[in-house]
């Protein structure tokens, strides 16, 4: 056998194992949405990739688990739409107060998916506080064909797989809900000065600098200069300027401090002034609220409230912008 040969036949194995590899990933029943939040909705996709050696699927069922309330299938031209209630295990809080039961399963059948074609079936649940996050709910399906049918309902043992599994029951996964931003505080007003939206941005854990952005208006007839900021979670906090020189971002510190002249009012913000945080010992988090203080040379040293905004926004109340959160952008 010649070397080029072996190599031929090993290619052709491995092109023969990918394309089997594939084909068993495609021929499971899957859920499209793959996460839901306990308090919620979840509108549920079953897909059906494929029929039965070749026969087409004629009935489609899904068992409800417990802890999702309130099932609903949608309607589907073509196919007739039965199901079966049974009791919660216990009474769960609704809308329309407590419910003992409900719709335990849903079947769709009388229709006709051919082999070589895909499609949807279609639910909604609402998922009680029986889930936490981090759990994993699963939803059996039964799929039947004109000959022969699967069974998609086998659920993993505590520190298996589903990967490890024929047959494995399409699941999703339950998360937190998303954090919703800290209100921004009230302008706060030191003698002359008004100071507004003092934020900062989150940090990745282990960084040891973030950027702080503020809006300053003197409304007084002297100057005023801002010389320092401290947030708790640095060991210091100063002002620093940044300038482009031959396409090359530059960023230094203001010893001096940042005058406001009487009558302006100066933005420190990402790409421009800024505070600068050093020596951190903890990550700032998105949507939570730091302590922190400004220093003026007039006004003495005034308490804020900084929002912390996503890693890399460019304003609060916004996400992640595309300059990203490293320090050159601060």
């Amino acid at each position: 056998m010649t070397l080029q040969f072996r190599a031929g036949l090993r290619a052709g194995l491995s092109a023969a194992l990918l394309i089997s590899g594939l084909a068993a990933a495609e021929a499971h029943a899957v859920l499209e949405r793959k996460e839901a939040t306990p308090g919620s909705g979840y509108r549920g996709v079953v897909q059906i990739m494929h029929g039965c050696d070749g026969k087409p699927t004629t009935r489609v069922s899904v068992t409800i688990p417990e802890g999702m309330i309130g099932a609903k299938p949608m309607p589907k031209p073509g196919w007739v739409i039965s199901t079966a209630r049974g009791a919660y295990d216990r009474p769960y809080q609704s809308f329309h107060g407590t419910v003992s039961e409900g719709v335990k399963t849903i079947t769709w059948s009388g229709g006709e998916l051919p082999d070589d074609e895909v499609d949807e079936f279609t639910f909604f649940v609402r998922v009680t506080d029986a889930f936490a996050p981090g759990a994993t709910a699963f939803f059996p399906v039964e799929q039947d064909c004109a000959q022969g049918g699967y069974r998609w309902s086998e659920i993993p043992a505590a520190g298996q797989s589903a990967r490890d599994l024929k047959s494995p029951a399409p699941a999703v996964r339950i998360v937190a809900a998303a954090q919703k931003a800290a209100a921004a505080p009230a302008p706060v007003k030191a003698g002359d000065l008004t100071i507004e939206t003092p934020w900062l941005r989150a940090t990745p854990a282990g960084a040891k600098v973030a950027g702080g952005y503020v809006r300053i208006t003197n409304a007084g007839t002297s100057p005023d200069t801002l010389t320092a900021a401290s947030i708790p979670l640095a060991g210091r906090g100063d002002i620093h300027t940044m300038s482009t020189e031959n396409g090359v971002m530059k960023m230094a510190p203001l010893p001096e401090g940042l005058t406001i002249k009487p009558g302006e009012t100066v933005e420190l913000k990402p790409g421009g002034l800024h505070l600068m945080f050093e020596g951190l010992t903890g990550a700032p988090k998105a949507g939570e609220s730091v302590q922190g203080s400004l220093t003026f040379a007039r006004a003495g040293t005034v308490p804020v409230t900084f929002t912390v905004a996503p890693i890399g926004a460019m304003a609060p109340g916004t996400s992640a912008g595309a300059a990203g959160g490293g320090h050159h952008n601060h």
